[in-house]
C-alpha cells in the first residue's frame, strides 16, 4: 500500500489554522450558552479558547460573526441529516416521515443547537445578528425546509405554496414540542416528545394522502 504524501508547509499551516478555528468555535459556543449573545465578549471567548483577543480577531471581526459561523455549521449539519434520512427512504410516505423526523431527531439530540438557532440563551425575544448574516442563515434554514417540502409535494402532489405552508407548520410543531420537552413542561403533562411528533406525522400523512 502506498504511503500518503506528506503535507507541504502551506497545507500544514492551513490544517493548523482550521484546527485553531474549530477549537475557537467550540469555546465560543460555551461562552454563548453561559452569557448569551449580548453578554458574550471577544475577550471572554478568547480566554475560553486559550487565545489572545488579537488571535480571535484574526479569524472573525465580531462576536456576531462567530455566532453566525457556529449557527451556519449547525444548519449545514441539520440539512445533511434531513437529506440523508429522506434519501434512504424507499417510498414517498417513508421519505416524508423520515425527513420530518430527522429534523426533530437532530435537535432533540442537540438541545444547545436549538437554543443557538432561536437565540434562546437569554430568553425568548426578537433579536438577530446583522441583516447580511441573518439573510445567509435564513437561506440555510430555507434550504433545509425545501428538502421537507419536496418530500411533502412528492407524496401528496400538492402545489408548492401548500407544501411550503405545511412544511413551516411542521417545523413550528416540532420546535414547540422540543421547547416544551427541554423546559420540562411535557413531563408535567405526562407526555413523551417523540410520541407527539409521531402522532403529528400520522395525522399529517393521513390528511395529505393522495385521494
Amino acid at each position: 500500500m502506498a504511503r500518503p504524501l506528506p503535507l507541504d508547509r502551506h497545507d500544514r499551516q492551513q490544517a493548523a489554522r482550521e484546527f485553531r478555528r474549530a477549537n475557537l468555535l467550540i469555546a465560543a459556543q460555551q461562552v454563548f450558552a453561559d452569557a448569551g449573545l449580548e453578554g458574550a465578549t471577544i475577550r471572554a471567548i478568547a480566554q475560553a479558547a486559550g487565545y489572545t483577543p488579537g488571535a480571535v480577531y484574526s479569524y472573525y471581526p465580531t462576536k456576531e460573526a462567530i455566532y453566525a459561523d457556529i449557527l451556519s455549521h449547525s444548519l449545514t449539519a441539520l440539512g445533511a441529516a434531513v437529506r440523508d434520512a429522506a434519501a434512504a427512504a424507499h417510498s414517498d410516505e417513508a421519505r416524508l416521515r423520515a425527513a420530518v423526523r430527522a429534523f426533530y431527531d437532530y435537535y432533540y439530540d442537540r438541545p444547545q443547537e436549538l437554543d443557538l438557532g432561536f437565540y434562546l440563551f437569554q430568553g425568548i425575544r426578537p433579536r438577530g445578528l446583522t441583516p447580511a448574516l441573518d439573510r445567509v442563515l435564513n437561506n440555510r434554514l430555507v434550504a433545509v425546509l425545501q428538502i421537507i417540502a419536496a418530500a411533502m409535494a412528492r407524496y401528496a402532489g400538492v402545489a408548492h405554496l401548500d407544501a411550503h405552508r405545511e412544511t413551516v407548520a411542521a417545523m413550528c410543531h416540532i420546535c414547540g414540542v422540543l421547547l416544551m420537552a427541554n423546559t420540562g413542561r411535557l413531563r408535567t403533562l405526562d407526555s413523551e416528545p417523540a410520541a407527539l411528533v409521531d402522532h403529528y406525522l400520522d395525522c399529517l400523512v393521513a390528511r395529505l394522502r393522495p385521494r
